[in-house]
This record gives C-alpha cells, structure tokens and sequence, in this order.
C-alpha cells in the first residue's frame, strides 16, 4: 500500500511550534538536541511495510517549504514577529536531522538530532505521519472512520443540546486518525456548534478563519536545563523571564508541570501573575492543581475572574464539563481536547510522543505532576533533577 502525502503543508502542526521556535531563534541559536520516539502502548508492532511508508512519508515531508500565502498568515499573527517570518522563507526540514529503525520485535525507533530551531520542529509533523500510517494500515480505515464520524455525530448533538456547555479548542493534530479526518471534525465543531472556539493546527486555522491557539509546551522549560549557567532548579524562571521579554504578555498562558508545579509556583511572582493571562494543566489530579492555581492568585492579590485555567491532560467531554462546572464561577476555564476529538474510534489509539531528551549533549528531562509522565533515557540524571527540585522546595520553606 502507498498512501498520498500526509503532510501536505509545514503550516501543518501545532501553533506553540512557532511560538517556542520564536524564541530559540532570538535567543538560542547556538542549542542542539536530540529528540526521541515513544510509544505508551504495550505490544504495538511496527511492521516493515509501515516502516518503509513512514519513511517515504518523511522524505515527502522534507520538500515542502512554506508558501507565500502561509507566511503571509503567520506574519498576520500578531505575535509572530517579521525577522522570524523571514527566517522561516528560508528553513525547511533537514532528512538528515531524521534517523529511523525498526527493531526485530517491531518496535519503531525514531530519533531527530540537530540545531533545536529546526529539529524540534519535527514532532508534531512526525507524530501525524506514524498515526496515520499505523491506522490505515493495521485497520479497515473506512470502518474507523465511519466509527468516528458516528461519534462525533453524538458530540454535537449532546453540545447543541446543551449537556455540555463549556468552550474549548481542538488540541488533536498529533493523534489524529488521519489530517482528512481531522480537517472534518475541526470543521464541523467550528461550524455546527458554538462551543468549539479554535484549534492549535495552524493549516486548519488559516484555511477554517479560526483562532490558532498555543503558548508553549514542556521542551521550551527542558531546554533551560542544558544551558550550563542556569541551576536546574531555576529553569521555570528563566523560561518565563524569556517569554514575557519576547511577548510582553501577549502570548500569556504559562504551562506549570514541566518539573513539577510546586517548584514552578516559586517562580511564578507577583509579576509574573500579572504578566501572563493564565496557566495550563497538563499532568496531576485537575481539581488539586486548580485549587492551588487560585490559591496562589489570591496570595498575589489577583483576581481570579480574570485569569484562565486551561486543562489539557487527557480529557474527554464528561471530564471537562465536571471541571467546568467545578470551577466557572471562581474564574475563566477552558479546555485544549485532544484524541477525543482527532481520535475517537472503536479501537484504541496511539499514546506516542517525541520528547527533548538532550540538549548540548546534556540530559534533560520532564518530571510532571504524574510519575508516570517522567520521561528520561538517563536515569542518573533523572535522580539528579529530583533531588535539585527537593533541595530548593526545603531550602526556600522558611521563605514562604
């Protein structure tokens, strides 16, 4: 079986790619990494077929450049800043930077390595390539997708009835079942409900009128660790300090797990609560870290009607109308939903990711508020970081 492109623009992604890459490139050219693939799921396999399709799919990938028209939308993103713009007329995607194999018990090997300003721009283009090469050739795709469509069918009946009534973004484009699938389900949601009030697939944003919604993820935190003037346990400062000088508040919504919440709130200060509109849950119990979220605004003297929760931690409908009606009446809630949206059929889908596992040649690592999300190829150095969030949470207890 040969599949037509998948990726079909470089537009194709998530908006928090260019925000973070942003960043890198007025701040941090001189930063490498390395970046790699795993799979959640037990005994997925990874055939020599879908091997060779992914590879040919990446190759694809690798000639596309942006067009005027999709700069020309990115620079319409206020934002998004001119010199990066051009900056982008001339990047495109490095195969080189792409090493693949398949190990004999099928599981699917992916590493990417080069200057972080371009390699970390492959996960979310690589993610969407091995989904959808993984379903249409494991399953009967038209089945899948009549199972998905019958679903969704039911979403937006129980929205437009009014059993769900919070807002929320479609987050799905890394596991989506398919860009054609995705691109149906972003348009319905946009067009039959009034609920759904943007995506983070930029392509879809553009071509939909939608709002493009991201701020950052836990790689642009990870990446401070490599950098060997900076603490470990001061990275959270040093990935805000960066944001609000390249933003000014204008792309606010800061993500708190990426080395534990706990430690990010001795980050987040006074001015740092004014200066960025929300935060974003991602890993942990969702009501705990809520609560504590308000908690710290009120210590500040913030008001909490004016700030937003965005959750984003595996959620499906039921999950965020109970975290909706839990907290709506104390401040702004919304919701980034992914797989429940891009990927809900009658099997199961892919839990996949390519994470930042090395920055100049240093280990780096995400803790998160869930143990299990701990992801690290260097044990070492994953007890390292542990113990540096501990010294610094008992050091600064008699501050507080």
């Amino acid at each position: 079986m040969k599949l037509q492109p998948i990726v079909i623009s470089l537009l194709d992604t998530d908006l928090y790619k260019f925000n973070m890459d942003q960043v890198i490139f007025h701040k941090h050219t001189d930063l490498s990494g390395e970046y790699y693939f795993r799979c959640r799921n037990k005994d997925i396999v990874f055939t020599q077929e879908m091997f060779d399709e992914i590879n040919a799919q990446i190759d694809h990938l690798c000639t596309l450049r942006f067009t005027k028209q999709e700069l020309d939308y990115l620079r319409s993103i206020r934002f998004i800043k001119s010199d990066y713009v051009e900056f982008l007329r001339l990047w495109h995607p490095i195969r080189d930077y792409v090493e693949t194999y398949l190990k004999e018990n099928g599981e699917l090997c992916i590493i990417v390595r080069g200057p972080l300003f371009s390699a970390m721009q492959f996960e979310i283009y690589l993610l969407e390539i091995v989904n959808e090469v993984y379903f249409r050739f494991k399953y009967d795709y038209e089945m899948l997708r009549n199972s998905a469509r019958r679903r969704l069918d039911e979403k937006i009946r129980l929205l437009n009835e009014g059993v769900y009534n919070f807002t929320f973004a479609e987050f799905g484009c890394r596991r989506r079942l398919s860009r054609k699938w995705e691109e149906e389900v972003i348009r319905r949601l946009a067009t039959e409900t009034k609920n759904c009030i943007g995506t983070s697939n930029v392509y879809f944003a553009m071509k939909y009128n939608l709002t493009p919604i991201g701020t950052y993820a836990h790689e642009f935190v990870q990446m401070y660790q490599g950098i060997d003037s900076i603490p470990l346990a001061y990275t959270n400062h040093y990935a805000l300090e960066d944001w609000y000088d390249e933003y000014r508040g204008d792309n606010g919504t800061a993500l708190t797990d990426t080395i534990t919440t706990d430690l990010f709130l001795l980050d987040f200060n006074r001015a740092m609560v004014n200066n960025f509109n929300g935060v974003r849950h991602d890993s942990g119990n969702p009501y705990e870290w809520g609560e504590k979220i308000l908690a710290h605004y009120k210590k500040y003297g913030a008001d909490p009607k004016s700030k937003l929760l965005l959750f984003s931690d595996s959620l499906d409908f039921d999950r965020a109308q109970a975290l909706y009606d839990h907290f709506k009446d104390r401040c702004k809630v919304s919701f980034g939903i992914g797989t429940f949206c891009s990927n809900d059929t009658d099997e199961e889908p892919l839990n996949i990711v390519i994470k930042l596992q090395t920055v100049n040649g240093r280990a780096v690592a995400k803790l998160s508020d869930s143990p299990g999300k701990a992801m690290c190829r260097d044990e070492n150095y994953l007890e390292y970081l542990k113990r540096s969030v501990a010294f610094r949470m008992e050091r600064e207890k008699e501050w507080r």
